[in-house]
């Protein structure tokens, strides 16, 4: 196929759209494949049937099989995605494997896979480098391994069909008897808590044609009509997989379990204070919290925008003074005192407000998104010392953040709430009032531009939306204004599209990201970040529209999101600023983690803050 295109659509968006034509295949020497096609009302079949045309078996590995799914998923400017471009949320587990697109714009229809025959081992992606971070690439479906004797063959089938959103996709997935239905609440669990899951075939199933196993070995399970349901406790931490069997078709989920929330944060505390800041007298680095390679054991600096001693490094400040307003320990207070001088030293001038890109003063590079994290960890220490100097220095650094073009700009992480929360409590009440005029402002915009977003870094993408998102339900609850929900309403809708709910701890509740381990990563790869710690600003979104009184699941949603992100952060500390999931990337070997700490602490960071905001 060329094309794909729903004949209703006044936007005839075509869905299949990539450098490679849709179902081309790669096979080993000596496996042919055959396709054929069959429309079926408005759905279409796709088979491929691959023989072993030699004299010998065949044992073709998970990647030396390829068939090209070139889902139209890249990233022009917003009004073009918004009708003419989709989100793909891939899901391949085996014989239960999917694909759930939807338009970004999130009017339907929508396109939709299911595998009907075989099984799919899993995804990697083909970019196209030419494009930067906005392209997302073309997708390569791998069928599981196989043998082959000479002369034999096996047949990957599915069906392509249209769909109304994610509700409608994956109640016509049970449609299908192939498919094998999972609900799971949450994917990253902490220790002690009551894990649980419920398994649906689509095809009614009794309990003796169901088994299912855990890290290999049998699970108990209740039967409730036609689900079981898996209730354990979380007493092991480490990924648990589980295999299921019903009526003899076999998947797999994946969830995560970690240590209690407060041992991982003494953990990856711990290890800031003791291994990621620079000591060093008389460098401009002193004090610095930098990057730190797993593999080598060292800190990494580098003046190059992503590696450098400022920008988003500046989260482990932060994530430090959020702990320590709950916790006492000497060796933190002193570190955090050492990065503060070096803030006030290197990265911040309190005469005008300005914010550095970098040590030295450095700011040939202006970057407004350093604005609002160095005014975030003003109103941390602000709320630790209860000294008021630092929340003026946060003041300072908003106001010089609007005066250099704020109001126009989808920062990540605007600290709308804390900051006006925070002078109200400390009485600056002429400060409050302009803080709250800016805000206005930046809101004003937001709302006028709606779903037509400005290019950012990326053309567009998950945290351009969901700053819109923040923004806006902040300054609901400040106001209690319902234009501003109304149109925070408008902005999740777009941004929760890009979430997907595959159950797997990587996926379930985490957002579409493709770039950030190329830029912030020591391995420099492309490709499919799940996750990455910016998705934790959708789970925020959900997190401020349950509070404001929106629909129940956005609460379980919301822990959901922010839990998505834990898994960046291991029980002794360390931790990675991204987990590339695809098999391979253009080649390259893909489904790891990168080896450098850098910027994941902001997912702690949220994690912190939304505990602490229930307890308030």
């Amino acid at each position: 196929m060329k094309q794909l295109i729903h004949p209703k659509d006044p936007a005839q968006m075509n869905w299949i759209e990539g450098n490679t034509p849709w179902g081309t295949v790669k096979c080993p020497q000596g496996l042919s494949c055959v396709y054929e096609t069959q429309e079926q009302g408005d759905r279409i079949l796709e088979r491929f049937t691959f023989r072993n045309e030699t004299d010998h078996d065949l044992f073709p590995t998970l990647t030396d099989v390829a068939i090209y799914t070139p889902f139209n998923d890249n990233y022009e400017q917003a009004a073009v995605c918004m009708e003419e471009r989709c989100h793909t949320h891939l899901w391949c587990a085996g014989e239960v494997s999917y694909v759930m697109a939807l338009r970004m714009g999130g009017r339907g229809p929508h396109l939709g896979l299911v595998l009907t025959k075989g099984s799919l081992g899993g995804y990697s992606v083909e970019r196209d480098l030419t494009k930067s971070s906005n392209d997302r690439g073309d997708f390569l479906l791998h069928p599981t391994p196989f043998s082959l004797a000479p002369g034999e063959s096996t047949v990957i089938e599915w069906v392509l069909f249209w769909h109304e959103g994610k509700e409608d996709f994956y109640e016509k997935c049970k449609r299908f008897p192939h498919y094998i239905g999972i609900a799971m609440d949450r994917a990253v669990y902490l220790a002690g808590e009551p894990v649980r899951l419920a398994v649906e075939p689509a095809v009614p199933c009794q309990k003796e044609n169901l088994s299912i196993t855990r890290n290999g070995r049998p699970v108990p399970f209740r039967m409730a009509e036609n689900r079981a349901v898996v209730e354990e406790p979380a007493d092991t931490a480490g990924e648990w997989e589980y295999r299921i069997t019903a009526n003899g078709v076999s998947t797999r989920c994946s969830i995560l379990v970690l240590p209690a929330f407060e041992e991982l944060l003494w953990a990856r505390c711990r290890f800031l204070v003791h291994k990621q800041q620079y000591r060093r007298e008389g460098s401009r680095l002193d004090g610095a919290f930098l990057i730190y390679d797993n593999e080598e054991n060292y800190l990494h600096y580098d003046p190059g925008y992503d590696h450098n001693g400022g920008r988003e490094r500046v989260c482990m400040g932060i994530l430090l003074a959020a702990f320590l307003q709950q916790h006492e320990d000497r060796e933190m207070e002193e570190s955090l005192e050492r990065y503060l001088s070096y803030v006030y030293r290197e990265l911040y001038n309190p005469d005008t407000g300005e914010v550095f890109n970098d040590a030295g003063r450095d700011n040939h590079y202006f970057r407004l998104y350093n604005y609002p994290w160095m005014a975030l960890l003003f109103l941390e220490v602000y709320r630790l010392k209860g000294q008021r100097r630092y929340l003026e220095d946060a003041v300072k650094v908003l106001r010089a953040f609007y005066e250099k073009g704020g109001g126009t700009f989808y920062a990540i992480e605007v600290p709308v709430e804390q900051a006006l929360h925070c002078l109200k409590r400390e009485g600056m009440e002429e400060e409050y009032r302009e803080l709250l005029i800016h805000f206005r402002e930046h809101a004003a915009f937001l709302m006028e531009r709606g779903t037509d977003y400005p290019a950012h870094e990326v053309n567009y993408e998950q945290s351009i939306v969901a700053p819109a998102a923040n923004l806006l339900f902040e300054l609901y609850e400040a106001t209690g204004e319902t234009d501003y929900l109304t149109a925070a309403k408008q902005q999740l809708a777009v941004l929760e599209l890009f979430n997907g709910r595959q159950p797997d701890y990587h996926l379930f509740e985490v957002a579409i990201r493709h770039w950030d381990g190329y830029w912030f990563g020591k391995n420099r790869m492309y490709g499919d970040t799940f996750p990455h710690y910016w998705s934790f600003l959708t789970g925020k979104a959900y997190a401020h529209y349950a509070a404001a009184g929106g629909e129940k699941c956005y609460k379980e949603k919301a822990e959901a999101s922010l839990r998505g992100v834990l898994s960046l952060f291991f029980p002794d500390g360390s931790a990675s600023c991204a987990m590339v999931y695809p098999i391979t990337v253009n080649g390259q070997k893909g489904g790891g983690y990168d080896p450098w700490a850098n910027d994941q602490d902001w997912g702690l960071y949220a994690m912190l803050r939304h505990y602490r905001a229930e307890q308030s």
